[in-house]
């Protein structure tokens, strides 16, 4: 049931964010590696992939911003107070490691709109569709943040282990620790928004969300591979269905608690199998 405490617990959360975790700065970052051949090899373009998504955020606001014509304020505050200059300066902390590692640059797509989205942003002029396309937002913020939280806790556990100590403590630490709050955002975001949603409003969620899920930053089939190539580096591309779980286990609840038994929704599913299949093709 939706409540009103909820719109003040998003604002103190918002606050605290910005309060509690600035955007890293670089200074504070000891990039001393020990063994830069070996971290390349294993984990090179783990980097790229990230820091290419997380630059990615001003494009990001674009597709917000078209998508969502009218949002509550609170919306806007986190994403353009808190979560952008957050999320940009992972990027390019994680993209400054990588040029020192002897890579090439990430090259993130910081511009492009596509046209499902403008449509979406078109019809979003009607409120209650608006509703639909919040709704869309929060569940694709849900899930790029949790798989990130899972991705940086795969990551500092295995650059740690290589005793990659500076990398993994004053570089992918910092990070991790700031993920957590998006996803917390989105979440309460979205229990808050399900609830107050008509049937139709959710038939139409349901629809547009397994027709558009995509994994974080895979927006063709050579990206769903490289998704899939970073499955593999941190270790879960034996099990992508437990991946797939651990992401959408909101969603599922959300979406399809009205399909007793679902783990994970066949979409989401299909979507990490195919990233993981298309990385096994192009290694072959």
């Amino acid at each position: 049931m939706r409540t009103t405490s909820t719109p003040r617990r998003l604002a103190e959360h918002v606050a605290r964010l910005g309060e509690e975790h600035p955007p890293i700065d670089p200074a504070t970052v000891d990039f001393t590696v020990r063994h830069p051949a070996e971290l390349e090899r294993r984990f090179g373009h783990v980097l790229d992939y990230m820091a290419r998504v997380e630059l990615e955020v001003d494009r990001n606001v674009l597709e917000i911003t078209t998508m969502l014509p009218d949002p509550p304020e609170i919306d806007v505050v986190f994403y353009r107070d808190v979560w952008h200059p957050q999320e940009t300066r992972h990027g390019a902390v994680l993209d400054e490691l990588q040029v020192r590692l002897g890579r090439a640059p990430a090259t993130p797509d910081l511009d492009s709109v596509g046209a499902k989205l403008r449509v979406l942003g078109a019809l979003a002029h009607l409120p209650a569709f608006q509703d639909v396309c919040r709704m869309l937002y929060y569940l694709t913020g849900m899930a790029t943040e949790r798989s990130a939280v899972l991705a940086y806790n795969l990551l500092h556990d295995g650059v740690a282990e290589m005793g990659e100590h500076a990398i993994s403590e004053t570089l992918i630490a910092p990070i991790r620790r700031q993920e957590p709050g998006h996803y917390a955002f989105y979440q309460l975001s979205a229990r808050d928004l399900w609830s107050a949603l008509a049937p139709w409003q959710r038939w139409l969620v349901r629809r547009l969300r397994t027709l558009s899920f995509a994994p974080v930053g895979a927006n063709d089939a050579a990206q769903r591979g490289d998704f899939g190539a970073v499955m593999g580096s941190l270790g879960v591309a034996d099990a992508p269905d437990d991946f797939a779980t651990r992401v959408a286990r909101v969603e599922t609840e959300l979406l399809w608690a009205h399909r007793d038994g679902l783990a994970v929704p066949g979409y989401v599913a299909r979507a990490f199998r195919d990233a993981v299949e298309l990385a096994r093709d192009r290694a072959a």
